[in-house]
């Protein structure tokens, strides 16, 4: 693969069903993994998050997660703590992480997956909700 795409997905949020389509309207089949099935590793964790340049409490995923429920939100919860959890709940874990030859990145909102991309998917194309984000002429609306 010329281009090589990995995006950690869950195909039950909407938000990373919409990252794999626009990779996949570009033409690429990524490599696809599934992290709730698969789980993640403290060291996996670590290095995506250094690559992304994101902290465990910037990734951390608090709305329709166990977070609250567990006392991740609380002050003072260090990132070792906030690890730990995510690697035994892997729904703790914002998604989708994409990585390609142009970085890392948390793709939330959906459409940053573009700046990871080496050319924009033909257009038009829209997000589930119907929001286009590639107008018909192929230029980038968000």
């Amino acid at each position: 693969m010329s281009f090589p795409v990995v995006i950690h997905h869950n195909p039950d949020c909407g938000t990373s069903r919409n990252v794999l389509a626009i990779i996949r309207a570009v033409g690429y089949e990524p490599v696809v993994i599934d992290y709730l099935a698969e789980g993640w590793t403290r060291p996996q964790l670590l290095g995506l998050f250094a690559a992304a340049g994101l902290t465990p409490q910037q990734a951390l995923r608090v709305a329709r997660s166990p977070a609250e429920e567990l006392g991740l939100t609380a002050p003072g919860i260090s990132d070792d703590q906030l690890l730990d959890a995510m690697v035994a709940h892997p729904i703790l874990v914002n998604r989708p992480i994409v990585c390609t030859p142009k970085g890392v990145r948390l793709c939330r909102p959906s459409e940053t997956v573009l700046d990871l991309l080496d050319r924009l998917p033909a257009g038009p194309l829209a997000k589930e909700d119907g929001e286009v984000i590639i107008d018909r002429e192929g230029h980038r609306l968000v």
